[in-house]
């Protein structure tokens, strides 16, 4: 890894194309660390220190690098344009013309990018009056002594809400950028850089006070094995073996070429975790405007929302089980792979091409399924429970969900580095 970022380094092109994706990069970081007009900076720093977060905002202060409990310019992340992705794709199975431009090639793509840029700046919108809102009232911080917003004004309110949705729409922009300029996929890395920058603060948080150097070490040598498994189980894929038949075209024989269809064991990513850790945090919301005595939200409080629970762990297993069959069957069509093969003349050996084709690939697909979500369940688990073991916080940002997106786009954005030094020196290998 190491030996292919010091060949890009010296390629002219791809040293500019690193340099421009790190410069972006630094850019979002500068930005989390703004304030937004309005509110009061010393006052928030204050609120940090003194309580905790919204158990439901927990997960988009993960991904906004710490920027939400700042209530900065860049405090929405990229949350919104996830969501607005996420529902782009599932809007595919309710809505046939989705389908339709999904199938047009790029045309179609283009226009449903378009439909995901107009929903994440709707989402920004309203995910911003709900967290000043949240802020105004103190529920952002509860038990906070000072206001983070000391002038709450209909004019000032809107200033920020514009603002933060405005921060939204600049991410949004950065991201493409360095897709379009850069290295890699820019949403993936910018939620990268917003994980990957809190890690040093929470470790040595763990070393300096929380735990001492014996919690320390345990608490890497937990990481290091998580990540080993990830990197395991992410490189690894079923290989589905693919024949295609010779055919006469003009005077030209072309087919007779051998393929594979490569399945991962865990295709949904990391999505249904996100799924899984908003629906869990609901009931947790739902009980914070009702009384603190009442049977209810003591129960919520006890059961759903502490993380350390026996039911919240059995029910985040379950829902992460749940949704990880519940989107692949959404991003992995048999029928659509079927016919795709038959129009082209390929064949899984030994299954006839069609329907029986599409029954084959629906049959892998359920069984590798299987141990993917058991994967992606006990990666989620691991670390809340050894960190609720050690006595060391369950808030760190060492879930499985992180260490999952920290690898993923590391290996992925390594294989475009080496992709593209491949390519600029098929020159030497044909000498």
């Amino acid at each position: 890894m190491l030996g292919a970022f010091v060949r890009a380094f010296r390629t002219p092109d791809l040293r500019r194309k690193l340099l421009f994706t790190i410069g972006i990069m630094v850019v979002f970081r500068l930005g989390s660390f703004l304030p937004t007009p309005g509110v009061s900076y010393p006052n928030v720093q204050t609120c940090v220190q003194q309580t905790k977060a919204n158990d439901l905002l927990g997960i988009v202060n993960l991904f906004s690098g710490g920027a939400l409990l700042q209530l900065s310019v860049f405090s929405l992340g990229i949350m919104p344009y996830i969501t607005a992705s996420i529902i782009v794709q599932l809007l595919r199975v309710v809505i046939p013309k989705f389908e339709e431009l999904h199938q047009e090639g790029q045309s179609g793509t283009t226009k449903l990018t378009q439909y995901t840029r107009y929903l994440t700046i709707g989402l920004a919108v309203l995910q911003s009056t709900t967290i000043i809102a949240l802020a105004r009232s103190g529920q952002l911080f509860q038990g906070c002594s000072v206001s983070v917003i000391p002038n709450s004004t209909w004019t000032v309110l809107t200033i920020m809400v514009i603002t933060m949705t405005a921060g939204t729409g600049l991410i949004m922009w950065l991201g493409e950028l360095i897709t379009e300029r850069g290295v890699g996929n820019g949403m993936s890395l910018l939620i990268f850089t917003s994980i990957a920058a809190r890690f040093p603060s929470n470790m040595w948080s763990i070393a300096g006070g929380d735990g001492g150097v014996g919690k320390f070490i345990a608490v890497l040598a937990i990481i290091i094995v998580v990540i080993g498994l990830v990197v395991f189980v992410e490189q690894s894929q079923r290989r589905i073996p693919v024949q295609y038949a010779k055919r006469m075209v003009g005077r030209r024989m072309y087919g007779g070429s051998s393929t594979y269809i490569p399945i991962k064991i865990n295709m949904s990513g990391v999505i249904p975790i996100i799924f899984a850790s908003s629906l869990l945090s609901v009931p947790g919301l739902i009980a914070q405007f009702g009384n603190p005595a009442s049977s209810w939200v003591q129960w919520v409080s006890r059961y759903l929302a502490s993380q350390s629970s026996a039911l919240h762990i059995v029910l985040y297993t379950v829902l992460i089980i749940f949704f990880c069959y519940f989107y692949t069957a959404i991003t992995f069509n048999p029928d659509e792979v079927a016919d795709n093969m038959k129009k082209y003349g390929g064949f899984i050996p030994g299954i006839r091409a069609g329907r029986p084709t599409a029954e084959y690939l629906d049959f892998v697909i359920t069984r590798i399924t299987a141990p993917g979500s058991l994967y992606l369940a006990f990666v989620a688990l691991v670390p809340t429970v050894a960190f609720v073991v050690l006595k060391v916080g369950t808030n760190i940002p060492f879930g499985g969900s992180s260490i999952l997106i920290i690898v993923g786009v590391g290996l992925e954005t390594v294989k475009q580095i080496q992709a593209q030094l491949e390519q600029r020196h098929y020159e030497g290998f044909l000498r």
